[in-house]
């Protein structure tokens, strides 16, 4: 299984970044789809969640309405579309993969069995 993680980048405050993870190596109906992020000198983090087959979605409190994941079974990716950016989003953000159980599940990072390589979002103010 491999997750391509891309689109970060810097962006000024208030501004909108796409995040994209591509999935390969197996189906990931059964799947959970998640976003965290890693900042400097904090833990990782939850951001947002998707189920694959049924696109139930789930969000952080720090995000809810200013980001939004979806998926795109055509194209087996996953996307973070990012807007009204803030300098506290700064951090580098990961994707991952893992066997869908439950809501609370989702939301922990040892949950998920697959994880990609990270992609750098710096917020400047």
């Amino acid at each position: 299984v491999q997750l391509q993680a891309s689109g970060g980048g810097l962006v000024q405050a208030g501004g909108s970044l796409r995040l994209s993870c591509a999935a390969s190596g197996r189906t990931f109906t059964n799947y959970g789809m998640g976003w965290f992020r890693l900042a400097p000198g904090k833990e990782r983090t939850f951001v947002a969640a998707i189920i694959w087959s049924s696109s139930t979605t789930y969000y952080s409190d720090s995000v809810e309405g200013r980001f939004t994941i979806s998926r795109d079974n055509a194209k087996n990716t996953v996307y973070l579309q990012m807007n009204s950016l803030k300098p506290e989003d700064t951090a580098v953000y990961y994707c991952a993969a893992g066997l869908y159980r439950s809501s609370w599940h989702t939301r922990r990072a040892g949950y998920y069995d697959y994880w990609g390589q990270g992609t750098q979002v710096t917020v400047s103010s």
